[in-house]
């Protein structure tokens, strides 16, 4: 893996990753999983290459990003680590062809046309497929039943549909319900990757069955607020919360 120079700043915050991975760690395995079934994507959202440095510094080896543009800019700075690239945000049309050039993994892909356009634009991507039980607007993600046959969907057009992902409501109850629904609809279609559990719900969503949690607050600390990206940078927050 190649190395950077360090400034003193990167080296505390590589420091402070490390230690908080470590209390992830010991979070996970407090609820009955072993921390290495648990594959951790830090998600970098908003926070510069330093970050992604000090995630690979502490050993993590994937990184998700909600805007194509972030993902784009801080690739191109670090590709030489050797890192997963996840892609969590909304897919809008006219940036799918950008985003399946840079993402290793597509985990947002709620519609039809998506998956076709994907299947045009990068045949055999790996996708994962969002699931959302609230029914509420504005929400990313298909419901139950739509997200089964866009798995189906995927299938047929050759991807490689990996698993299920799902952004859980903020509430215990409502969060136990969607991890839980994500479970065994993963289970139905043979599916093995559960991405669910974010910095506040990570531990419930290891209980349920998660195996693969987005993490960026709980390692990195409190994101400073930023105006919000424009139009054309990139989409909905579907990975990680807010700062």
């Amino acid at each position: 893996m190649t190395t950077f120079p360090a400034s003193s700043a990167e080296e505390a915050l590589t420091g402070r990753v490390r230690v908080n991975l470590e209390l992830v760690r010991q979070r996970i395995a407090a609820v009955g999983r072993d921390p290495d079934d648990v594959r951790i994507v830090a998600v970098t959202k908003s926070f510069g290459p330093p970050a992604v440095r000090a995630a690979a510094a502490a050993g993590l080896e994937d990184v998700g990003e909600n805007y194509v543009a972030e993902l784009e800019d801080k690739r191109r700075q670090t590709g030489s680590l050797g890192l997963r690239w996840h892609y969590l945000g909304a897919l809008q049309s006219n940036k799918i062809a950008r985003v399946s050039r840079v993402a290793d993994v597509i985990e947002s892909v709620s519609r039809p046309k998506e998956i076709t356009r994907l299947a045009h634009d990068a045949p055999g991507a790996t996708i994962y497929v969002e699931v959302d039980i609230t029914g509420r607007a504005g929400r990313g993600g298909a419901d139950p039943d739509g997200a089964a046959a866009l798995v189906a969907l995927g299938r047929e057009q050759g991807l490689d549909v990996r698993g299920l992902m799902t952004v859980a409501p903020p509430d215990e109850a409502g969060a136990r319900a969607a991890f839980q629904t994500v479970r065994a609809l993963a289970d139905r279609l043979d599916l093995v990757e559960r991405s669910m559990g974010m910095s506040d719900d990570f531990e419930l969503a290891c209980h349920w069955g998660a195996t693969e949690v987005r993490l960026g607050r709980v390692l990195f600390g409190d994101r400073v607020p930023a105006a919000k990206p424009s139009p054309n940078i990139g989409g909905l927050d579907s990975g990680e919360e807010s700062a």
